[in-house]
């Protein structure tokens, strides 16, 4: 399956949504078409296993963010783990945002969005405006890492550094 999966990724990155097919996946991958839907009943399972599977490291990067000793180092470190999802490959990212908006995963959407808000709101600690400090902070990360995903940029240094700038002014923490 992770082979199935890798051969979609990379399909999606050098051909994009037009020339993305199960065929074309099948034949990446070295299996055969009916092997395929063995564990894929057809392109949008696919493609919801392949954003899964992305959403997985940036999951695991925020849980690893968590362990830092003080908030703001923490709050650094999950910045740096949303830029390094647009960034890691940034064609295929930018794809998956467009599918995911697409295709009907708005449980799962939420399920992440969920978690990602709870670490937010433990790295944050107690405040009076949590209930929209929380969601306002990831709607500023998620708008500005997108955007520059949109736009083509590929340093995530001064990415970081500019939705850090953001977030810390926007919770009034020095900088």
């Amino acid at each position: 399956m992770a082979v199935i999966l890798e051969a979609a990724a990379r399909i999606l990155e050098e051909r994009g949504l037009g020339g993305y097919t199960t065929n074309a996946v099948a034949a990446r991958a070295g299996v055969s078409i009916g092997s395929l839907y063995q564990y894929f009943p057809g392109k949008d399972a696919l493609t919801a296993a392949l954003i899964e599977r992305e959403t997985a490291v940036l999951l695991s990067d925020i849980a690893a963010a968590r362990e830092e000793p003080d908030g703001r180092a923490a709050l650094t470190r999950m910045i740096a783990a949303g830029v390094a999802h647009q960034m890691r490959r940034p064609a295929l990212a930018r794809l998956l945002d467009f599918e995911e908006r697409r295709l009907p995963m708005q449980a799962s959407n939420g399920r992440v969005a969920d978690r990602v808000c709870a670490a937010l709101a433990q790295v944050l600690g107690p405040r009076p405006d949590a209930d929209t400090a929380v969601p306002d902070v990831l709607a500023v990360i998620r708008g500005m890492v997108d955007d520059a995903g949109e736009r083509g940029e590929t340093d995530p240094r001064p990415l970081e550094r500019r939705v850090a700038r953001a977030v810390f002014g926007y919770l009034g923490w020095p900088e």
